[in-house]
């Protein structure tokens, strides 16, 4: 089987897959992490080289303040929990994301996290937390015409690839394709500039029912895909 360099999921369904259930929506989010891991795993054993997970938009900073606060403590404790998994299976961690706005406790774990499994050379995990496509390219834009200012040649030699480079992505390849749980047909702002030549992959299936079966599937339906990149195959 023919498996992606890089693979985005926008992991959804975790508060329905709790109401379904008579529980609440933190009982989705932790069930939310097990699938994580599974699926972390997976991709290791499949010979993916990178994954980005959804964990947090920026948009996500409107959720009511208790359910916030229990996903930033949860990540506290699945980032603690999980680093000897991840240094076992030579997964590094990084994250992209405005992480400053992240309350200090979780922005030291997971920095420490990412220090931790730094010199791993298998799959990379990147964490999107307090992630929005549209800032993200605000911001490069913002970074670009400061460096205008000291270099206004930077302007007519601006293109596609120097751009890429100010973006929270800079070392790390496109993904190839997009997968998004629980049914919804929208990529809410999530890697809107990486992923302008990735096939989307949605399912019905509630993120935290989401396992290696259902991944198989889905880059099983990718490899059926016609990838043209705007051109014509004679």
């Amino acid at each position: 089987m023919n498996v992606p360099k890089h693979i985005g999921i926008i992991m959804d369904g975790n508060g329905r897959w709790a109401r379904g259930r008579g529980q609440p929506r933190t009982a989705g989010h932790r069930a939310g992490t097990d699938a994580t891991r599974n699926i972390v795993r997976a991709c290791g054993e499949l010979g993916i080289s990178y994954l980005t997970v959804y964990v947090f938009s920026a948009e996500n900073w409107g959720r009511p303040t208790i359910e916030v606060s229990m996903l930033m403590d949860l990540l506290v404790e699945m980032t603690r929990r999980e680093i000897r998994n991840l240094n076992e299976n030579n997964v590094r961690l990084t994250a992209i994301g405005d992480l400053e706005k992240l309350p200090p406790k979780t922005r030291a774990e997971l920095k420490k996290g990412m220090v931790d499994t730094s010199e791993n050379t298998g799959l990379t995990l990147i964490l999107a937390i307090s992630y929005g496509g549209r800032s993200e390219i605000v911001n490069a834009a913002q970074a670009i015409a400061r460096d205008a200012l000291e270099n206004p040649g930077l302007i007519d030699a601006l293109d596609e690839k120097t751009f890429g480079n100010y973006l929270y992505t800079k070392d790390i390849p496109d993904p190839e394709l997009i997968i998004r749980t629980g049914g919804d047909y929208r990529i809410s702002n999530f890697l809107l500039w990486q992923a302008a030549y990735a096939e989307l992959y949605i399912t019905d299936t509630l993120w935290p029912d989401f396992d290696k079966k259902a991944l198989v599937e889905a880059i099983e339906n990718f490899n059926g895909r016609d990838r043209r990149f705007g051109k014509v195959k004679e």
